[in-house]
């Protein structure tokens, strides 16, 4: 897992650095930087809605008493593409924006469903339903 970890967070700024490399000696400058500055904008105004949607459906779920498992998935899913839209880069930010579009979210929350069920299965992290922490 270190070495996943550490593979990715050295080659993934290469590969945005040089994307923004390519862009900036395309479009210039001026437009590449417009573009990083408008993807923030955009990124942060849509991970504030769909954050408080996500949020009202957490609340709205637990008022009536279910264990709001989709919504809390989601809500993991907005989180993480929130903060890749906070990190400059093209791949980044088209990661981050499809993790808050409902259309595509719901491709990630498949596989960490997946990813949640085998950590389950396994005994790596243990659900116990009911159960109440104090």
């Amino acid at each position: 897992m270190f070495w996943q970890l550490l593979i990715l967070f050295v080659t993934v700024p290469f590969i945005e650095l040089y994307i923004l490399i390519e862009m900036g000696s395309r479009l210039g400058v001026l437009p590449t930087l417009g573009i990083v500055v408008i993807t923030g904008i955009a990124g942060a105004a849509l991970a504030k809605h769909q954050g408080l949607g996500v949020l009202r459906r957490i609340q709205s779920e637990m008022s009536y008493g279910h264990m709001p498992g989709d919504a809390l998935f989601d809500g993991v899913l907005v989180l993480i593409g929130a903060i890749l839209l906070l990190t400059p880069g093209i791949l980044t930010d088209l990661t981050g924006f499809m993790l808050l579009i409902p259309g595509t979210r719901f491709i990630f929350k498949r596989y960490l469903k997946k990813w949640v069920s085998k950590k389950i299965l396994s005994g790596q992290v243990v659900y116990s339903p009911g159960s109440q922490y104090v």
